[in-house]
């Protein structure tokens, strides 16, 4: 039995907007997870407008398929057209340049939007977005951490290992330094966020030994590194914020879990700390006002995952020019 969507194309949209004589054009929008509906669709709100409206949903009707492969690399990724787009996370595709058949199909089709940072978490975790954040689960506005100083020394330990990575994986050589190796060796552990220097340079010093341990290994390298990270730096990619550009997941479990948990703690007793001093003596009040503030608090994942304040990211203004240039096809 087929499935619905290998009878669905941009054509069948078409005629579907026609039939019902709509007043705005429909476009449907097919995304990987469900998390991206809400992102995608905050997106495109900017671009609604009296001729056009949008409809995000996942790729499939009939199955609970997801994920990347589902959008681009089946039949679904031929039908796409004016009535029907695909909005993805870039993962390493955007910085593979076509090097593999998924950065082909993501790069290739002009009906195809991605989010040029490795995913839509990678947005969420922009670091001048994070106090703000932070002030969502809490409802505490001290800033009692420097979320941009972390996450650009972190950066700046991590990219001469993240450029090598990039180079084997444009020779499709992915084995020699898997991804969730890359990850091991990236991650911070141990994080004292009153001194997190402390972890990020055992960090540094481990990817340190692995770039020495690479520069042995592959010595037809070190003419082709100077130009890739020339390439990379017109991509949007730096030693300033490379952690927009690694696995984003692992970004927010395995980079920012080490420190916004702790962070929000702090503040949280912050808060009940002052609300026990207002209340002084008054038991019942410092109950009802204690029980007032904890039902209001949210996990900050949570938060993480609402975050919409990242339009002044790069990325973002990379997102709203491929959006822009498309809609001169639709």
């Amino acid at each position: 039995m087929q499935t619905l969507t290998s009878n669905l194309n941009s054509h069948y949209f078409q005629a579907a907007n026609q039939l019902q004589k709509r007043r705005r054009k429909r476009i449907i929008v097919y995304v990987e997870s469900y998390d991206d509906i809400f992102f995608w669709r905050n997106v495109l709100d900017d671009f609604e407008n009296d001729e056009r409206e949008f409809e995000v949903m996942l790729p499939s009707r009939s199955n609970l398929s997801r994920g990347k492969k589902t959008v681009l690399m089946n039949t679904l990724g031929q039908h796409l057209g004016q009535y029907m787009i695909a909005c993805v996370d870039a993962d390493l595709d955007y910085l593979l340049q076509g090097r593999t058949n998924s950065s082909q199909a993501m790069l290739g089709n002009p009906y195809v939007i991605h989010t040029y940072a490795y995913s839509i978490e990678s947005l969420q975790c922009y670091a001048p977005s994070l106090h703000t954040v932070c002030v969502m689960a809490t409802l505490n506005d001290r800033n009692v951490f420097d979320f941009e100083a972390y996450l650009l020394k972190y950066s700046e330990a991590v990219y001469e290992l993240f450029v090598w990575a990039i180079w084997l994986y444009r020779q499709t050589r992915f084995s020699e330094l898997p991804l969730n190796t890359l990850n091991n060796l990236i991650s911070v552990e141990r994080v004292n966020v009153f001194n997190p220097d402390e972890a990020i340079e055992r960090t540094r010093h481990q990817v340190n030994r692995k770039v020495s341990w690479m520069q042995r290994h592959y010595p037809e390298a070190k003419g082709e590194l100077r130009p890739l990270k020339e390439e990379l730096a017109s991509l949007g990619l730096n030693p300033q914020n490379t952690y927009m550009y690694i696995q984003g997941h692992h970004l927010l479990d395995n980079v920012l879990g080490a420190v916004l948990d702790p962070v929000c703690n702090i503040l949280r007793r912050e808060r009940e700390k002052e609300i026990k001093h207002l209340a002084g003596k008054k038991q019942q009040q410092m109950d009802n006002e204690l029980a007032c503030y904890q039902h209001s608090q949210c996990p900050v994942e949570t938060m993480v995952h609402r975050n919409t304040d990242f339009r002044d990211c790069p990325a973002f203004s990379q997102i709203v020019a491929s959006i822009e240039k498309l809609l001169t096809k639709l």
